[in-house]
């Protein structure tokens, strides 16, 4: 048995070609145009274990009167041709007009023709649901003129081919209408984003942020009816062979479809994500006037913000008027001519996690994007203050041997000399400037420097720092610590990221990290001068952001928790308190600079912050006790530390141990 197969190397068409092989005899002539056509025709060879011989290549083009299939061609194909598949076509939201129309509308119409020309036995059309717009209610497979709201293009070129069918095919013919088509039920496999897995990226980023036992709100909507491939092609393949089925169409979906909020639940389980516990249903949204959104859609804050978050999510523009998608599909003719075979639908529940897996690991945008630290910094210039020692030191490293043109700054020249050593002695080059951040001719001296010898700096990691651990109860007469702290922390970075910020906008590009502390979040005791400069930074930086958003300048804060540094030394508590090392701290600098977030902290922080946003007396009362728990040191009261660190209780271990990383 010959067959002819238009789309033969789509996600379908592939799958089918491969099902139609299996028949006695079967050779099947497969559509291919003539660009790049040899490599892939070798693939699909490999794909359906055969040679030429059974599966044969016609060169051709769907845009092209009769698919540009050539005379010799149509006489080999004449008369010879008992099923004639129709496959294909522009199965995406995000498409063009132009471009659906070329392949949909005017693909059909040449696919139609040639199938006439030739005196094929039957035409195979494989629709969509799409075909019947928006329609309210039931649509039964005997209907076709009743669709209603069909002004998408995606729905339109979808009902007009069918249309073509109808009207133009002068040889028996029959159409399939498959629901949303997702990946195989049995391997998960799948070509593209395309309907549910538009909402994978949501799920994902709400997996990444909270618990999964956190509930959260969602949307509700209409059904929404998905068919693994799988099915698909074996409906098609079943109904294609057997008599007393022409000039009909066939709904190949689920007959007991989900609705929207249980579909994007069952994703959410099988990715280990927060379930929307809470929906809200889209169709209250139908209530608001048309003139009323479209007056906010002018708004340029509500619409840059909607079109943010679209293209952050991977989301189509018009994704949500198909949220409350309002019909619903009778297949009672599908039914009937799969019945008695194991042809069905399987429950989504059974392989979504097949899906997300498949997804996660083969098309997920983000696996597209170089996150690699060498790719984000391979001859960008990143600046790195506090670079002679601890966490400036540890980025450095791992910031020249990326491949980054690094330069550190520091105040001790023999440091300095010590770190570009060490950097040297594996290989890697770094540029040592000497400067006290905290002395503006020293500031401005540098950046002269720098912008000199440089060009200017990609990114700019503010960490140096000065830390204070005193009561306040110790500090009535030292207002000189509040103002050393924010002399470096604040006013130091501040000098340079003003400095620097001018050629980055010039250029539309460039990367500021502020070096925070969880105790902004956690609102640590005894750390008043130290956690009130580095807040003040925060909040600059988040000023800067909203001013910067549009001109590619990003800056992210990263709240650091305690990490073994240098700087905590003299703290000689600390000696037995839980910390980072300043590799760990590192790593968190490299995450702020491939992924660019607003900011990064620990779930312990995070959980501090909103505590203290939302029972503030309760988080007074945390870090209260950790007050009296763990006394200033003796430098602190005026008198000489001990050389030891003092004997710890058990519920000072314990208490640490709770609050890992937060300054105490």
């Amino acid at each position: 048995m010959a067959y002819f197969v238009t789309g033969a190397s789509g996600f379908i068409g592939k799958r089918l070609v491969k099902k139609l092989l299996e028949h006695r005899g079967a050779v099947v002539y497969f559509l291919m145009r003539e660009k790049g056509s040899a490599r892939k025709i070798k693939a699909l060879h490999a794909y359906w274990g055969v040679d030429g011989t059974r599966a044969v290549p016609i060169m051709g083009d769907l845009t092209s009167p009769l698919l540009g299939v050539s005379k010799a061609d149509q006489k080999t194909l004449g008369g010879g041709i008992k099923h004639f598949f129709h496959l294909a076509a522009v199965y995406d939201l995000k498409a063009g007009a132009e471009e659906q129309v070329a392949a949909n509308i005017d693909g059909t119409r040449n696919a139609v023709s040639l199938a006439n020309a030739i005196g094929a036995g039957c035409f195979e059309h494989v629709s969509s649901i799409a075909a019947a717009g928006m329609y309210e209610g039931v649509f039964r497979e005997d209907m076709f003129e009743e669709a209603e709201n069909v002004e998408h293009p995606y729905f339109q070129t979808k009902h007009d081919s069918e249309r073509i069918v109808r009207q133009e095919a002068r040889i028996p013919w029959r159409v399939y209408r498959p629901g949303l088509v997702v990946g195989d039920s049995k391997t998960g496999e799948m070509d593209k984003i395309d309907g549910p897995y538009y909402f994978f990226k949501l799920i994902q980023r709400m997996r990444q942020f909270l618990p999964p036992w956190m509930p959260t709100i969602g949307i509700e909507g209409g059904r929404i009816n998905i068919v693994p491939v799988d099915f698909v092609v074996d409906a098609i393949n079943h109904i294609a062979h057997h008599k007393g089925h022409d000039g009909k169409a066939f709904h190949l979906v689920d007959p007991t479809p989900m609705r929207v909020g249980d579909v994007l639940n069952t994703f959410a389980s099988a990715a280990h994500a927060p379930a929307f516990t809470m929906r809200i249903n889209a169709a209250l949204f139908g209530f608001i006037p048309r003139s009323l959104k479209k007056g906010m859609m002018a708004l340029t804050p509500v619409r840059r913000i909607r079109n943010a978050i679209l293209q952050d999510l991977g989301l189509p523009s018009d994704i949500m008027q198909f949220v409350n998608y309002p019909t619903r599909f009778d297949c009672r003719q599908a039914l009937a001519a799969l019945k008695g075979t194991d042809i069905a639908v399987p429950p989504l529940e059974s392989y979504a996690y097949r899906l997300w897996d498949y997804w996660e690991r083969n098309l997920d945008p983000d696996l597209f994007i170089d996150r690699s630290l060498k790719g984000q910094v391979k001859g960008k210039v990143v600046l790195i203050t506090g670079g002679s020692s601890g966490i400036g030191l540890a980025t450095a490293h791992k910031i020249a041997a990326a491949g980054a043109v690094t330069i550190i700054i520091a105040r001790d020249t023999e440091k300095l000399a010590e770190a570009k050593a060490a950097i040297a002695a594996e290989g890697n080059l770094v540029h040592t400037y000497s400067a006290d951040v905290s002395d503006e001719a020293q500031c401005s001296h540098l950046v002269a420097q720098v912008m000199a010898n440089h060009g200017g700096v990609d990114i700019l990691v503010n960490n140096a720092g000065r830390s204070i651990r005193r009561a306040v109860e110790n500090s009535y007469d030292r207002i000189h610590d509040f103002e050393r702290t924010m002399s470096v922390n604040y006013f130091g970075a501040l000098r340079l990221t003003l400095a620097l910020l001018p050629a980055m906008q010039k250029r539309h590009a460039g990367h500021v990290i502020n070096i925070s502390s969880i105790g902004v979040l956690t609102n640590a005791p005894r750390f008043s001068a130290y956690v009130a400069s580095k807040a003040a930074l925060d909040a600059f930086a988040r000023c800067a952001a909203s001013e910067f958003a549009d001109v590619g300048i990003k800056f992210t804060t990263i709240n650091m928790p305690l990490v073994r540094t240098p700087m905590i030394a003299p703290t000689k508590i600390y000696q037995n308190v839980p910390t980072l090392s300043p590799d760990e701290a590192a790593d968190m600098i490299v995450q702020a600079i491939v992924y660019k977030p607003v900011r990064i902290a620990t779930r312990l922080g995070t959980f501090g912050e909103v505590l203290h946003a939302l029972m503030p007396r309760v988080a007074q009362i945390v870090m209260n006790t950790s007050f009296r728990m763990f006394p200033d040191s003796d430098a602190a009261k005026g008198r000489k530390d001990g050389d030891k660190p003092p004997e710890q209780t058990p519920d000072q271990i314990a208490f640490q141990q709770l609050l890992r990383g937060v300054h105490f």
